[in-house]
């Protein structure tokens, strides 16, 4: 009788194979829904961070650090057309965004502070001048120098371009404000020579160095004190924004003005 051969069974055989086989892939489906939570976690990371600086940056922005463009001449030369400034907030104050709250500021404003504010005649403007009158001080101009409580003040800062003086109809304010005297009689400023004038309470008056070509308080009136952005505090970059050279601000760069503090 022929013995018949019994082939031994093989691992796949058994069945253990086809197990292996489903395991693995099912371990691999598990690493497909693992990593598709990893990349979810990674979006909602970035998300938030996102959020974060966002509002991070909205906060600085609103309440901290502001910066300013210097895009007129009213202030050479100690500021120059090309200036950026960096503004701190904090320092006058800032209003609360859609309230009528004002967070007061840490600092107390002091004559020669320059600062940035919203001008009385010109909402969607922002201009930068140099402080020059306090609540309840007498202020006048004679022969373009500048007189505070009847003494002329030292300005080094100050260029003066020409020597005429002009009439100028915005002026009329002034009179509302101005001390009646035997010298000045009838009252009609000019641009040299006006006041003498009283500042009321939470008023202040605003001069440009550049002064014979400088639109300020002389002309448009006292500054309320809720317009105030900001204490000019650093040139951060500079270059000369009146080249005709292409790529002014690569090419033009005023690396001697950056870094200096605003005085």
């Amino acid at each position: 009788m022929t013995k018949k051969n019994r082939r031994k069974p093989t691992s796949g055989d058994d069945g253990s194979g086809s197990k292996d086989s489903s395991r693995k892939a099912e371990a691999s489906r598990g690493s497909g829904k693992g990593g598709g939570k990893q990349d979810e976690n990674a979006l909602l990371e970035w998300t938030k961070s996102i959020i974060v600086a966002l509002v991070l940056f909205f906060f600085i922005r609103s309440f901290l650090i502001h910066t300013f463009v210097i895009i007129s001449g009213s202030m050479e030369e100690t500021l120059l057309v090309g200036d950026l400034l960096l503004v701190n907030r904090a320092a006058v104050g800032s209003p609360v965004p859609g309230t009528g709250w004002r967070i007061p500021g840490y600092s107390t404003l002091e004559r020669g502070d320059i600062l940035v504010f919203d001008p009385p005649h010109e909402p969607d403007l922002k201009l930068v001048k140099r402080l020059m009158g306090l609540p309840g001080d007498t202020i006048e101009m004679r022969n373009k120098a500048f007189y505070v409580n009847g003494e002329a003040l030292e300005e080094p800062y100050v260029r003066h371009m020409d020597s005429r003086d002009d009439l100028h109809p915005w002026m009329s304010w002034q009179e509302e404000f101005a001390l009646q005297t035997e010298a000045n009689g009838s009252y009609s400023p000019t641009r040299d020579n006006w006041g003498p004038l009283v500042i009321p309470s939470d008023r202040y008056f605003m001069l440009g160095d550049n002064r014979d070509t400088s639109l300020d308080s002389r002309y448009w009136g006292f500054l309320e004190g809720w317009r105030l952005e900001g204490r000019a505090v650093l040139t951060y970059f500079s270059y000369n924004k009146g080249s005709l050279r292409p790529f002014p601000w690569i090419k033009e760069i005023r690396w001697s003005r950056i870094g200096d503090l605003v005085r």
